[in-house]
Formats: C-alpha cells, structure tokens, sequence
C-alpha cells in the first residue's frame, strides 16, 4: 500500500486507521464486516459462532454449496483471506482454493507426501516445495 508523507517522513497508510474484518458463518452461508472483539461474534440467523475470514474474503453467492463447501474447509483450517503485511503497508494476496478441484488436488498431495492440509491449502502448486 502507499505511504504518506506526513511528519517528515513516510508513514504507513494503515498506522491510524483499524478495518473491519469479514466474518462468515458457513452452515448460513452469510458473511458480515464487523470490528475484532474479545468474544468471537455469533451469528443473527442461527446464532453460532462466526469465523473470522480476514480483511480480503469474498464471499461467494448465497447458492453456490460448492464454493461454500471449499471456504469452510479454508476456515476449519484456520487461515484467512489477507493480503495485508502485519502492518498493512504491504499487499500480497495469498493463495486461497476456490473450487473442489483445487481441493482435492491439495488433500491428495497432503495424503501422499504427510504434508499437513493447511500448509497446503496456502499454496499455489500444491507440489511445489516449500
């Protein structure tokens, strides 16, 4: 992301200002911005817990189960859609699967090699080493 210019030197863009997280409750298959709390927030239709997605998930449509299906797997996991650097002045997308292909793809390699799945599901190419 772009520095400012301010107090005669640069400063990050991200430094002054807190954004919302996304936060998705799969079995709903809604998604909501809220800021991070203590309590993880529950959701207003079923009232279960909701994930955290981080600052850069997009949500698939209501109706698309397959999509849905491969964001939970990414959730249960525990990563997150961010691209930002742990200051947020950098803005490197990480890889996320987005359809069952590319799931399948990563749980036969984590089979096969004893890889653990989220490691794997960061990855571009699954059979890249890392």
């Amino acid at each position: 992301m772009t520095t400012r210019r301010r107090y005669g030197r640069s400063v990050c863009t991200y430094a002054f200002v807190h954004y919302k997280l996304h936060y998705a409750c799969v079995s709903c298959r809604i998604s909501f911005k809220r800021h991070p709390g203590g309590a993880g927030p529950a959701c207003p239709r079923c009232t279960g817990p909701l994930l955290c997605a981080g600052h850069d998930f997009a949500a698939p449509r209501r109706g698309d189960r397959k999509a849905w299906s491969v964001v939970a797997v990414v959730l249960n996991a525990g990563l997150r859609y961010e691209g930002f650097e742990p200051c947020g002045c950098g803005r490197d997308p990480k890889f996320r699967p987005r359809t069952r292909a590319q799931l399948r793809a990563r749980r036969r390699v984590a089979a096969r090699t004893g890889v653990p799945l989220a490691e794997l599901l960061g990855r571009a190419d699954p059979l890249e080493p890392c």
